[in-house]
């Protein structure tokens, strides 16, 4: 029998990397790769000297030198005494609360108006047609003077709330919607307020479970639970429980009309309002567009099944279309979640006080450092985009079609 030997390995040479095209490619890549560090490394060096010609060398001392100014909208406490980093801080807290309410609210109405343009009611779809298209090819700072405008010329002065004036607080008298804002009831924390809030997040996480295990125990048995009542119940039940045993810990401080103004309560500005609305009709009427195309995308055979098996069409649209959209609708909507987020910085066009107003505004003009400002707005927007992508993907990941 003949021995079988491997043949042998042929050395590796220099000019394999020019001539092999097992490496060719990868030498192209790297020379490319160092030419543009090559390239960055110049550019900021010449930026730096040149900056330094002329007595302005980057430097960030400035973050903690007193801010010297107010910030009409705060969700932590801030006075002009307090520093540039924490009103930059503050301005960013503002973006991100217009940012999250925004997704959320854009994302409900986009959804309806998406499915809505697909009714078989003519007079529905063409009304959804045309608020899509309007919104759409309207540009958003326009939207945003409009329902500026709209908060502030066409609602009441505070002094009409007086006793025998024209205007009069909604919902029970604790909601008052004037030209300098709406103003409602502020939570006051008593003590056991805490547990009460520890029940209510317990809750929350008790909602996800229980609709994680009835989806299961479907695939599994085909037996369907009341997942939205039990959901409900979950809400309020366990920490109306806990409120009343804990002997109301949290009570209400309800605006008040006093002087000229409201006094207490929480003060919801007419610019924040403004800035939210806009946001969101807008970004939803490309997530509607969005999701009639997700829903479109998925085979006509699927709702003819799911009617021929007995199933309701608003049961099809949810246990079967939706779900099979989601894998077409998720991608697309990550842009639009950016898109509004990143268009959150024209609150300056109403005077939002966000990170765009205290950062890349107030601050830059007092301390004269617009390259550091805007080197730090831009790596916060890096950030939060990426922050948004990761976890849209994390959950595009969760309904993406499983192949064998």
């Amino acid at each position: 029998m003949a021995d079988m030997t491997a043949p042998p390995r042929e050395s590796f040479r220099l000019s394999q990397l020019l001539y092999d095209a097992r490496y060719r490619s990868l030498t192209i890549q790297v020379v490319a790769a160092i030419l543009i560090m090559l390239l960055l490394v110049e550019l900021v060096d010449n930026t730096v000297t040149n900056l330094a010609a002329l007595g302005k060398d980057i430097r960030f001392g400035f973050l903690w030198s007193t801010a010297g100014y107010d910030i009409n909208q705060q969700l932590i406490p801030f006075s002009s005494q307090d520093t540039h980093a924490r009103a930059a801080l503050v301005g960013i807290l503002n973006t991100l609360l217009v940012a999250v309410l925004g997704c959320i609210l854009a994302t409900v109405i986009g959804v309806l108006a998406g499915v809505l343009r697909l009714s078989k009611n003519w007079l529905v779809a063409r009304i959804m047609t045309v608020y899509v298209e309007a919104m759409r090819n309207t540009p958003l700072l326009i939207w945003i003077y409009i329902v500026f405008a709209v908060m502030t010329e066409a609602t009441p002065l505070p002094r009409e709330f007086r006793e025998g004036g024209s205007s009069s607080m909604i919902f029970w008298d604790s909601v008052a919607i004037t030209n300098r804002g709406v103003y409602i009831p502020a939570p006051v924390w008593g003590a056991g307020s805490g547990i009460v809030v520890a029940v209510f997040l317990l809750s929350i996480a008790a909602i996800f479970v229980l609709r994680r295990y009835a989806r299961k125990r479907q695939e599994q048995t085909g037996q369907q639970l009341p997942v939205f009542w039990m959901s409900l119940g979950l809400f309020f039940l366990p920490a109306l429980l806990a409120f009343y045993v804990m002997g109301r810990p949290v009570t209400l401080d309800y605006p008040a009309l006093g002087g000229f103004n409201f006094e207490g309560g929480i003060q919801v500005r007419n610019s924040f309002i403004a800035l939210w609305l806009a946001l969101s009709l807008y970004t939803s009427a490309f997530i509607a567009e969005i999701v009639r195309s997700g829903i479109l995308a998925v085979s006509k055979g699927q709702t003819e099944a799911a009617f021929a098996l007995g199933i309701q069409p608003n049961r099809t649209m949810q246990l079967i279309i939706l779900p099979q959209a989601l894998r077409v609708i998720i991608p697309p909507l990550i842009s639009q979640y950016l898109n509004l987020t990143k268009n959150s910085s024209l609150a300056i066009a109403v005077g939002y006080m966000d990170v765009r107003s205290t950062l890349g505004g107030i601050t830059i003009n007092q301390t004269g450092r617009e390259l550091e400002g805007m080197l730090l707005l831009g790596l916060f927007y890096l950030i939060t985009s990426l922050v948004i992508s990761s976890l849209m993907n994390v959950y595009n990941s969760s309904v993406k079609l499983k192949e064998r």
